[in-house]
């Protein structure tokens, strides 16, 4: 029992054995009670008298529906998980899933509730998502479900799975995200969204440098490095953090054909800071904080952050606005307000026809203002002067109704709680059909990938963008065109740079920057005479097609201890940006130095975090293994060729020591067999072969293969034992003889990223 509730049980202990009348702390001369001392807290009251007077009166919810929504709300909210969906093995989890553990599900009861088994959400493709009635609470308490709880830990952590809340996963469905697409997450922590979108761009498996990126942007430091960790786990090289503030998150410029050219965006996500109180199932302090103010504050913030995300995008393109809050003035209001300024250049999509299935209520058409006192303003005539500094004229719908009934705000969706057991949400759709009207020029998305797409020259006659003509729209305060006026002074420095000549990118030089948050080093890009890459090239047989120019490391002295690649466009924004941007993280790990790596041919191992991006290049060094192999090369730590089959012990008998990759193809033959291919990184040694993969991804592969490895019971120090597999065997040769032949399994992240795990433990667990 947690130490939280043994002071609730106590206080309750106590309460029924104190007389009748009597008020907490009133014996013992009004001391803390004893429940006080033990660390217990009261239990929260889930009522607040003045949000539901507050929706009752903007009628968000239908007519007779009021007490099922409130009833609802006062639930907890119910697990549910996403399964990444461009990952080939994605459907042999889901078969995992759907003939294992859902299975152990049934007739199963926890605390006297009877488990329902998982069932898929009818609107996400593909049977891809999946909604349970069990709390997060439950799956992490109840030993009859552990070793369910053990999967979803495990295999969210190798980024095969999301535990994400349902309606989280609409925004990034309705942004429509093809390949090719450039992509701007304005505030992305802590990243779930964000990794959805990864899945979109790397829909084709075969393609390992999809045309398209994602920029993750967030202005919390800290949740930046978490929202790194998250985007590591779906190993993309096309995914770039930055920590910016959203509502004025600079113009990015990039070259194209000699010619420095402004970004444009294909899609969106604009998922901004909001009061959420349609996270009160999950987030239950805020049913005693709640309070009108909290939207009053937020509405200024996000209206300028969705400005500045319309002022960023494509013609053409499509950008998506969404909160978890039910109140209008972050919703309705920010957009009606958005869609009054551009004046026809956005519209409002209509995504009616997306989703079936996907229950939804329309967007409101009228709603008034109200205090956090309680008073009522149905329009901006009747607020007095003492309150225009907390209600603004932009928090009101338009007084006139046929610009009101042009805006189509009905085609907004709000997701309320009772009505398919979720939390709750809002989301637009918007569309830009021409530039802003402050803005000069700007290109439009094509429907084919072509270079260059986004960009529009830099020139006397397409100025940057500027501030809008009515500053009052924007709560008094400019539009966020901040550092737009220095691009062209900025983009000429980066042409005269000495060290963009190097292919360094240093960060920002802005003195600002460095008063918060961790100093970054520089990304350096690995000059082409270089003579590190070279005995890599030669050693792997790398292909000509291997994009060389798009390795970088995150040093300007000593030795390299790690090689990031980028896709071709990020390390374009990279050289074209650096004054600008504060880079957290990009790229994904290919390649480590081993610590004794003059003894090889070659001074670098591949790095499992990368083996998907880097094996389609590689020629050499490729051992295909049995399923059997696998199973044995995950299970023991160092195993002599003699433990692996005949055919592999041929193929790997006459190669030199050191790093190898591991392939397994699927037999089409045997559909008891695992049925994806799978790539691992290993060690050839003098007489053996070791892998290197993290544990959960170990486990990740034992699990599609049929072996479930019992790690709530490990002793330090013991092996792992599987079901339908022997245990681990030691290595046979010495520990002098190991530390000889292999290199240390020690693997350190690069500077701005999350430490890594790519550590080869002694046993798989």
């Amino acid at each position: 029992m947690g130490r939280r509730a043994r002071g609730r049980r106590l206080q309750q202990q106590q309460q029924q054995q104190r007389p009748e009348g009597a008020e907490d702390g009133a014996e013992d001369g009004g001391k803390r009670s004893q429940a006080g001392w033990e660390g217990g807290y009261p239990e929260i009251v889930k009522e607040n008298k003045l949000f539901e007077h507050y929706y009752q009166e903007l009628k968000i919810v239908p007519e007779g529906e009021w007490d099922r929504f409130m009833d609802a709300l006062r639930e907890p909210l119910p697990a549910t998980l996403r399964i990444t969906g461009y990952k080939s093995h994605a459907k042999e989890i889901l078969h995992c899933l759907k003939n294992k553990y859902f299975k152990e599900l049934e007739n199963l009861e926890v605390d006297g509730q009877k488990v329902e088994v998982p069932q898929p959400l009818s609107w996400y493709p593909e049977e891809l998502a999946w909604h349970t009635n069990l709390s997060r609470k439950i799956l992490r308490k109840s030993p009859q479900l552990e070793r369910f709880h053990q999967f979803l830990v495990s295999e969210t952590e190798s980024g095969n799975i999301s535990r994400q809340e349902t309606v989280s996963m609409i925004p990034p469905l309705l942004l429509d995200v093809q390949p090719h697409h450039k992509i701007l997450d304005m505030c992305a922590a802590p990243g779930s969204k964000t990794a959805q979108l990864i899945e979109m761009l790397h829909a084709d498996m075969n393609v390992p440098f999809p045309e398209g990126f994602v920029i993750a942007n967030d202005v919390d430091n800290k949740r930046c490095y978490l929202l790194v960790h998250q985007a590591k786990r779906l190993s993309s090289p096309c995914i770039m953090v930055v920590n910016h503030d959203a509502s004025c998150i600079p113009r990015l410029t990039v070259d194209v054909d000699g010619r420095k050219e402004v970004l444009f965006y294909d899609r969106i996500l604009c998922d901004v800071p909001c009061s959420g109180d349609g996270t009160l199932r999950k987030n239950i302090d805020v049913w005693k904080k709640w309070s009108t103010l909290n939207s009053l504050q937020l509405h200024g913030l996000q209206l300028r952050i969705v400005t500045r995300g319309a002022e960023q995008l494509a013609e053409g393109g499509r950008m998506v606005y969404s909160t978890c809050s039910l109140n209008p003035i972050e919703d309705e209001a920010v957009i009606a307000s958005l869609l009054e300024k551009s004046e026809g250049a956005l519209e409002l999509a209509d995504v009616s026809a997306e989703l079936p299935g996907l229950k939804r209520m329309p967007g409101l058409m009228q709603w008034k203002v109200m205090t956090r006192e309680g008073q009522w303003f149905a329009d901006w005539d009747e607020v007095p002067r003492s309150r225009h500094t907390q209600i603004r004229p932009t928090m009101f719908p338009p007084k006139d109704p046929e610009k009101l009934q042009a805006m189509h705000l009905e085609r907004c969706l709000r997701i309320l709680p009772h009505h398919q057991n979720t939390g709750g949400f809002f989301v637009a759709v918007l569309v830009k059909k021409s530039p802003m009207p402050w803005n000069k020029r700007q290109p439009k998305v094509q429907g084919t990938p072509a270079a260059g797409r986004e960009a529009t020259a830099l020139s006397p006659e397409a100025p940057m963008e500027g501030t809008p003509g009515d500053a009052s729209e924007l709560d008094g305060q400019a539009a966020s065109g901040t550092g737009d006026a220095e691009v062209p002074q900025a983009a000429e420095h980066s042409e005269n740079s000495d060290d963009k000549k190097d292919g360094v990118c240093g960060p920002p030089p802005s003195k600002k920057m460095k008063l918060f948050g961790f100093k970054e080093d520089p990304f350096v890009f690995i000059p082409e005479d270089d003579p590190l890459f070279p005995p890599i090239e030669k050693f792997y047989a790398l292909g000509p097609s291997f994009p060389r120019m798009n390795l970088l490391t995150r040093t300007t002295e000593g030795k390299k201890r790690q090689l990031y690649m980028v896709s071709k466009e990020l390390r374009n924004v990279l050289l074209n940006n650096s004054e600008r941007m504060k880079v957290i993280n990009t790229g994904i790990k290919v390649w480590c130095r081993n610590s004794s790596g003059e003894d090889f041919d070659c001074a670098f191992r591949l790095a499992q975090e990368g083996i998907y991006t880097l094996y389609p290049f590689i020629n050499s060094r490729i051992i295909t293994v049995s399923m059997e192999d696998v199973k044995i090369l995950l299970t023991q730590e160092n195993p002599f060729f003699r433990k692996l089959s005949v055919e592999t012990y041929s193929q790997a008998k006459d190669m030199a020591k050191g790093s190898v990759v591991l392939k397994y193809e699927p037999d089409s033959t045997n559909p008891e067999a695992l049925q994806c291919p799978v790539v691992l990184c290993g060690w050839r040694g003098k007489a053996s072969i070791r892998t290197f993969v993290p544990k959960n991804e170990r486990l990740h592969y034992l699990r599609m293969m049929g072996l479930e490895v019992l790690v709530e019971k490990r002793k330090e120090g013991a092996p792992l034992p599987t079901e339908g597999a022997a245990g681990p065997g030691s290595p046979e040769g010495g520990a002098e003889e190991q530390l000889a032949e292999e290199p240390q399994a020690k693997d350190t992240s690069g500077p701005g990223t999350t430490p890594g795990c790519e550590q080869v433990p002694a046993e798989p667990g």
